[in-house]
This record gives structure tokens, sequence and C-alpha cells, in this order.
């Protein structure tokens, strides 16, 4: 009996010491089994035929853990261990977008090694000497085959692809066919899904065999970050543009400026930073706001410059009195903020003063060619407040010497005056090439006015009301296209304290995951107009306005809540979130795999037991 305790207390000693080593992996003696639909756990015998949770994952359900869910997928049972070193690239492609799809290939090396729990950001991966030789030899071949010159995302992209996974001896081979670079891309980030670590082992594995066929259903696929309310780093704005890439979004929404701050340096308008910065160290400069639309398109995301006017300027145009142009914007940190804006500090443009298009014009000539080349512009254009236009002598003057009485609808056509005039200077600046615009909902767009102010062939109207504002049936009756962002399920920064008074903020509540995800543009038109309206509806955007975030956030308020609202968008599935669950549990820790810092959904109990959080 001493033996035996003698015995047990050398080993686990020796078990301690090893557990003090980093690189000691105990197995674990639970395993996993694929019955109906999810991953079962079962005590490990070593003889029931139990495979790893990674590996189960990867194999169990229609699906397996694709994310967005493809359209169609048919996945094998079977994986093969490999060595990220073993990757090659074949590359089928014109000679235009063969350095797009090299980047892109990079990148993909660079995500399967970020499988490895002990990988090292600049570092790589510990990979070990494989427990079975074949696993040190065996290779995925990449073979990308694309037939179009496209290297810039539009409207007009077609987005598909079709993926095809064959193993035949040492070589896994994974075929991807698209009409483009954005679709091989997307079909890079469905094979990194088809891939996982083994935790036994310390390889890769990938699935023997697989056939997938997939496209969006809504061209508009979008995350608006503010960066004007708070200041975010380039690299917090790339981790972004990383996990919006690693779930098929492609549209980033750069709200660049409002009344708070205006950090873009422009080289030939310098005060507005200079005036309008939290601080020098707080500016977009010229070259890495380019560097930012290039880090995008490689990931198949356009980047979208936001300038929002009339309303929504401030601090950065103080300067103008003193150069000669005069008061260009008015009720700049006017107090009390309540009577002339929706939010502090306040401030509008001056519409009687001509040398705001002068400044107008300089400030879109030169975003227009740092993002270029533009095929979308959003201008902004909601939350005027008329009270701070008519409590201003230069305005009310200005209007009555056009004959202008002071009454809201005279004050909307001169804001759509105004409009007009944007449009054409942002079109000036742009080569003379008209592209949409995007405006959100707006006074302008109310019951019976739309029509009167907007072109509907030069518009696309973003929603922020509810999704039951009957608004929207105008709208889409009077044959606008549209783009979702009701902040009912799409404005991510709600549901937490006041920071004007007390009680909670004016978007409450929180909107989790569930009510992201069930939110369906299509489903809303169709109770509101009796159609779908798929020709009209674009897609749809999440917002992240800054007043209470900033980088330190910034992850765990879009993250893995973009993730809901990225399957919604390409995939539009007819069920609803419950059927997606597992597969966002485990979309969620890619995530962190990734580098990003998501909110936590579950308890990590939850995602190795499938099906058993529940209520």
């Amino acid at each position: 009996m001493m033996k035996t305790v003698v015995v047990t207390s050398l080993l686990l000693g020796a078990l301690l010491l090893n557990l003090t080593n980093a690189s000691f992996n105990m197995p674990s003696p639970w395993g996993y089994r694929c019955t109906n639909g999810r991953c079962v756990k079962h005590l490990n015998t070593g003889v029931t035929g139990l495979v790893t949770l990674n590996q189960c994952k990867l194999t169990c359900g229609p699906f397996g853990v694709l994310w967005p869910r493809p359209q169609t997928a048919s996945i094998g049972t079977e994986v093969v261990q490999f060595l990220p070193r073993n990757v090659a690239l074949v590359s089928k492609v014109p000679e235009q977008v063969e350095t797009l799809i090299k980047e892109a290939f990079d990148l993909f090396k660079d995500n399967l090694e970020k499988y490895h729990p002990y990988y090292v950001a600049g570092v790589g991966a510990p990979w070990s000497v494989p427990w079975e030789p074949s696993s040190a030899t065996h290779t995925l071949q990449v073979v990308i085959k694309v037939r179009g010159l496209e290297s810039y995302l539009t409207l007009q992209t077609d987005e598909s692809y079709q993926l095809q996974l064959v193993t035949v001896g040492q070589v896994t081979t994974a075929t991807i066919s698209a009409q483009n670079f954005f679709g091989a891309r997307h079909g890079l980030e469905t094979i990194l899904q088809l891939v996982d670590y083994h935790e036994i082992c310390d390889t890769l594995m990938v699935v023997t065999s697989a056939s997938i066929y997939d496209s969006p259903v809504f061209k508009y696929r979008g995350l608006l970050l503010d960066t004007s309310r708070n200041f975010f780093s380039i690299a917090s704005i790339k981790r972004t543009i990383d996990a919006m890439s690693a779930n098929k979004l492609n549209t980033f929404h750069w709200h660049l400026t409002d009344s708070h701050s205006f950090p873009l340096y422009l080289k030939s308008l310098p005060n507005m930073a200079y005036y309008g910065a939290y601080s020098s160290r707080q500016i977009y400069h010229p070259k890495e706001v380019k560097e930012v639309v290039q880090y995008g398109r490689v990931r198949g995301i356009r980047v979208l410059p936001e300038f929002d006017a009339p309303a929504h300027v401030g601090n950065g145009w103080q300067w103008t009195e003193q150069q000669g142009l005069g008061k260009l914007a008015l009720c700049v940190n006017r107090e009390p903020w309540q009577s002339y804006c929706v939010e502090p500090p306040c401030g509008q443009l001056n519409l009687a003063n001509p040398n705001i298009y002068l400044v107008l014009g300089q400030i879109y000539q030169e975003i227009a060619k740092l993002f270029t080349p533009l095929d979308l512009f959003h201008y902004g254009g909601d939350e005027v407040n008329l009270n701070c236009w008519n409590t201003t002598t230069e305005m009310t003057s200005w209007m009555k010497f056009n004959n202008r009485n002071l009454s809201a609808d005279d004050y909307y056509r001169q804001w759509s005056v105004f409009q007009e005039k944007s449009r054409q200077l942002l079109t000036s600046a742009n080569n003379d090439v008209e592209v949409p615009g995007i405006v959100w909902t707006s006074h302008l767009t109310e019951k019976g006015r739309v029509d009167q102010y907007l072109n509907n062939t030069q518009y696309i109207i973003q929603i922020w009301s509810t999704g039951e504002d009957p608004l929207i049936a105008e709208l889409l009756n009077k044959n606008y296209q549209v783009i979702f962002s009701n902040y009912d399920a799409w404005y991510l920064d709600c549901g937490v304290g006041a920071w004007v008074g007390a009680g909670h903020n004016w978007c409450s509540p929180y909107k989790g995951w569930q009510k992201v995800y069930d939110n369906n543009p299509h489903d809303i038109a169709l109770n509101l107009t009796g159609s779908a309206h798929k020709d009209l509806i674009l897609g749809g955007e999440a917002a992240l306005w800054s007043e209470q975030v900033d980088e330190a956030s910034l992850d765990a308020k879009v993250w893995p809540r973009g993730a809901a609202l990225a399957e919604r968008l390409w995939s539009n599935p007819l069920t609803d979130w419950s059927e997606a669950e597992h597969r966002f549990i485990h979309q969620r820790q890619r995530l962190l795999q990734r580098g990003v810092l998501p909110e936590r959904i579950q308890p990590e109990w939850c995602h190795q037991n499938e099906g058993l959080c529940y209520i």
C-alpha cells in the first residue's frame, strides 16, 4: 500500500512539474461524436471512435462551423493533418489581379498560423515535430481561378465563388473558382473555416472533401465607425477591418468628422485639423488614410467616407473669420445646447455665406483623392436644427433678402439647394464622374417630401429610424434604393448609462446578438409594403456611434455582434438565431484567435457542450 502511495505521489509530482512547462499538453479524457447535427461529449475510453472537439465541429452538421453560412455546402466527415509550411498557391488569374491574389494568400497563410494556441504576432507559432510522419509532408494546395479583371469593389461586383476540396494521397487540393478577386478572397476565408488546430497532435487539420457554392444576398454589408466623437488609432481601425473580412462584410463606413472634432488632415486646409483635432497626436494623415483604403481593398472591403453636412459640423471651422472668409459655421459650441442641436457640441454650416462652397469643394477634392476610386459617397445630411438657423441674424436676414419666410419648408428648400450644390462639387472633385450619394433619413425624407428634394437616381437613403417606421414603405414605393440601419436592432452603442444626465442612453436597451441576427430587411419591407423589394434594398449596416466608446472598448462593442449582422446580410437565412448559435459561438472563438477581443457570449462549458445552454 505504501509503495502505491509513493509511486502515485511521484507521478503526481512529475505531472505537477510538467504542468509548469508551457509546452506540456495534457490529453483530454473527453471525446466528441456528431449526433443529430451537434457535437456530443463522451468519456474517451480509447475504443469508442471519438474525435477532438475541433474535428467534430469542422465536420458536424450541414455547414460545420462555416460563418457566414454558405448558400449550399457538402462537407466530408474526415480530416487530414498538415503543417502550415506545406501550403502552396497555384494562381490562374489575370496579371492585373495577381498582386492582390498573392497579398490575400499571404494573409491566408498568416491566419493559418494563428490557429496555434501559442501563436505570437510577428513571431509565428511553435509547431512541433508531428506524431504522425504523414502530417509533416501532407500538402494543402490552393488553386485560384479568376476570370475577370475587377480589382475595386462596386455595387455591381459579383462576389460569388465555388470551392471544391479533394484529397488524393498526400495532397489536399482546394480549388476556388470566381468571377473576380473579391469572390476568390471570400473563398480563401471559407477554406480557413474548413481548417482548425488538432489539439492532440499539434498540427493543423483540414476536411478531406467539400463542395461549396456561395454568394451574398445583399450587395452592401457594412459597419459604421464614428471617429469624431472619440479618436480611434489606425491600428484599431485595421483590426476592425480584419474582423470584418473574417465575416465577409464589405463596407467600412468611416464617419470621419462631426461637430466634436475634425481629425482629418487636409493639405489644402490644414486649419481644419489644427483647430478641430483633439490633439496633434489624434489626426489621420493622408498617408494613413490611403493605407487604410488599400488595407481594406486587399481584404475585400470598400472604405466609404462620410463627410456629414450641413449639420454635425463645428469644431475645426473656427478659423474662417480670421482668414477673411466670414463665419462658415453657426452655433458652434453654443449654449444651452438643447436649443440648437441634438447633443453637445452644436454646429451647422452657414448657408448664407457662399464661401462654404469654396471650402467644401476643397474638402471634397482631397477626400476624392484619398479614397480613390470612389464608387459611393456619404453626405450625412441628418439632424439639422432649424432653431440654430432661425436664431442667427445672418441666416434670417439672408432668407428675407431672398424673399423667403422663416418657415420649416423654406429652410428645407434651402437645405436641398445646398445638397444639390454639394453633389455637384463632389462630382467635380471626382473628375466629373458621378457616384451614388448616400444620405441619412432626415427632415428631407419625411412623409411627402423626399421626392421634392432628392432624386431617386442619384441618392441612396440610409434608414436609421425603427424597423416599423411607415416612412420605409414610402421610400420603397417611390423607388428609392435603401440601406437599413434601423436603430432598434443595428445600433451597437445602445444599452448603457446616459452620457448627458442620468438614466440610460436614448436608444436603450442593449441589442443582443440574437436581435441583430433576426433583423431581416426583406421581412421589414414585406410587413410594411407587401413586397420584399429585393431590387431596392441594397443591404444593411450596423453603426457604432462613439459617444461612449473608444478603442479600449471597440472590439467588445462590435464583436461578435458584427458577425451576427454579417450572416444576416450574406445568407439572409429563413431560420432565426437559434439555428446559428453553435456556429456563432465558434466564430467568436475564431475572432479571438485573429487578435480581436470580442465580448464573451457564454461560458466555455457551453462551447464544449452544444445544446445544453438553453431555457
